[in-house]
């Protein structure tokens, strides 16, 4: 027989103390590890009447979300069942000392092979909002993406009216063909790629396209009561304008950063970002349903999906309205009204809406001396076609994007490998250039030679640099918005305009007060945005455009932040499980 234990009354009294201490003073900031299973396998889906097998996480399209709060440490083990090579980005994180997790395959590791699997470790520092995952090699993340919400701390409030309810919206794209296909023939043929089939709002097509009515995404709301939607543009290469037919839309936060709030009929969200809305339901139950709806916003001159994906916004029946009507009435559908599809001045007033809280709580510490001043123009451009080949690209060529001229060309080591154990030669070279290399009008008439140098080429900053950089749309083969998207960093969007950056007025009127801070923000068409950020985060850093093709095409570059002096300034040592290439 094992011995009984009767804890005394004196340790009971002690035990009963300290649990209604606990209870009455729980620890506000009291972060915790959180565990999740990635595995990457095939799963059967349909859409359009069209099925086919696609490369998802837990058999989830889109993928199974993630949830934390501010300062708890996330442990993701990924488990690679397919052919294909696969790395899953956290979009937006900050990754902090921690660049070994951020995912972007050949620039912070190697891909994870078929039956290989690889342990993501990081914490969520100073973060609370709407972030995303997806898959970051070729086109995968066009099926393997989902939500990353951080929550605030335990105790902490949102700066604005607790929801009733918080949902998230993922604008995705769906391809009757696979991706992975159509970008291999594209870089083969040097023409464009085909385009997505339809638009997808969590995954649903919507009502709007052949054989997809019963593939409709439902939000049921209750009337009075406000919602917090969670918007996350995940489609592979649109920026896209959302409304809700009779609704207004409160923006609150934008790439997991709180901004000063703002009523919008309508949104304007491109390919990485996220934004957090609120919406305010009718005060009674309206007789009616209402379309929520997305359409791209188009500024290049290629082929695009000119659809239209619809969800449906259904208002839920008390007991009392249900018993007051006796047969159930079609209700009618109320339709938004969209912007035209090329509306820049749109897309212009509504960027130029967003600020930072910037208060006592959520400052915005925007570097008022620059150290290291950038001036890079990005955009589209040709390589030559190679001997005995047909190329369907401009003039016989193939399509190339780049930036300052450098189209980027991707290693086949992983390049914070080749940083950290001093074994750069023969991988990449720190010489990008900080100005374009022939200055020319950059938004006239484009020069005739569109074509590109290729390299793997970085540029190096010391630790606690502060940057300015100027990001110069192009017109070389027609002006185009640009998501830019930095990894390991958010930065201030100080400035933006039309035309050619003029670096002796145009700095006078940038906002160091109260400028949005972000992770990916448009190069607007034909013009220019000024950027600002701290190189407070040792490692490599990926910059690209977050629209796959241009990606595809070399519109990409790496920052190398060198370690600072003290041990919490470093690189931490990479993990044992790191892939190999």
């Amino acid at each position: 027989m094992g011995a009984s234990f009767l804890p005394s009354p004196a340790f009971l009294a002690v035990f009963l103390i300290s649990f209604v201490t606990l209870s009455i003073h729980p620890e506000p900031a009291l972060a915790i590890t959180r565990h999740y299973k990635f595995d990457v396998m095939l799963q059967n889906v349909t859409r359009l009447c069209h099925t086919k097998s696609i490369v998802t996480v837990n058999g989830k399209f889109p993928g199974p979300r993630i949830v934390a709060r501010e300062g708890d440490r996330l442990i993701i083990k990924v488990v690679n069942h397919v052919q294909n090579n696969i790395s899953i980005h956290w979009h937006g994180i900050r990754q902090l000392r921690s660049g070994w997790a951020d995912g972007p395959a050949y620039i912070t590791q190697c891909p994870i092979q078929t039956g290989q699997s690889y342990v993501y470790n990081y914490t969520t520092v100073g973060q609370r909002g709407t972030l995303w995952w997806h898959a970051h090699i070729s086109w995968l993340r066009s099926t393997l993406h989902g939500p990353l919400i951080i929550l605030p701390k335990l105790g902490t409030t949102y700066p604005f009216a607790k929801p009733h309810k918080e949902v998230p919206i993922i604008f995705g794209e769906w391809f009757n063909a696979d991706p992975e296909a159509i970008i291999t023939q594209a870089m083969q043929t040097g023409g464009g790629p085909n385009v997505s089939d339809a638009y997808t709002i969590n995954g649903f097509p919507g009502p709007l396209y052949n054989c997809s009515a019963k593939d409709t995404f439902k939000l049921k709301v209750k009337p009075g009561k406000t919602y917090l939607l969670r918007m996350i543009n995940a489609a592979l290469n649109d920026e896209l304008f959302f409304s809700i037919a009779n609704h207004t839309l409160t923006v609150v936060d934008v790439d997991a950063i709180y901004v000063k709030p703002f009523d919008t009929e309508t949104l304007l969200i491109a390919p990485g970002q996220t934004t957090n809305v609120l919406l305010k339901t009718k005060p009674h139950h309206p007789n009616a349903s209402f379309f929520m709806s997305a359409r791209p916003y188009v500024t290049g001159q290629g082929t695009f999906d000119n659809s239209t994906v619809a969800g449906i916004l259904e208002y839920e029946e008390s007991n009392k309205t249900i018993k007051s009507s006796h047969s159930p009435k079609k209700l009618p559908l109320y339709k938004p009204n969209l912007p035209p599809l090329t509306d820049t001045s749109f897309a212009t007033n509504f960027t130029s809406k967003l600020r930072s809280l910037a208060s006592a709580e959520f400052p915005a510490n925007v570097p008022r001396k620059v150290d290291r001043q950038f001036f890079f123009s990005v955009g589209l451009g040709t390589n030559p076609c190679s001997k005995n080949q047909t190329c369907q690209g401009p003039n016989g060529t193939m399509f190339a994007a780049s930036v300052n001229n450098v189209s980027f060309v991707m290693p086949t080591k992983a390049l914070l490998q080749a940083h950290h154990f001093g074994q750069s030669k023969g991988v990449y070279s720190p010489n990008f250039p900080i100005n374009p290399p022939i200055p020319f009008n950059y938004t006239g008439t484009p020069p005739n030679n569109t074509m590109v140098n290729n390299g793997t080429k970085l540029v190096v900053l010391p630790f606690n640099a502060s940057v300015e950089l100027i990001m110069q749309d192009t017109s070389i083969l027609g002006a185009e918005s640009h998501p830019l998207h930095l990894h390991g960093f958010n930065f201030f969007v100080v400035g933006q305009g039309f035309g050619n950056f003029d670096a002796k007025k145009d700095p006078a009127n940038f906002n160091l007060v109260d400028p949005v801070e972000r992770n990916t923000v448009g190069v607007p068409s034909g013009g220019w945005v000024a950027i600002r950020f701290l190189a407070d985060n040792p490692g490599v850093w990926f910059m690209h455009c977050h629209l796959e093709v241009h990606t595809s095409w070399g519109l990409k570059m790496a920052w190398v932040v060198l370690d600072g002096k003290l041990p919490n300034q470093k690189l931490l040592p990479p993990p044992a499980d790191l892939p190999k290439c």
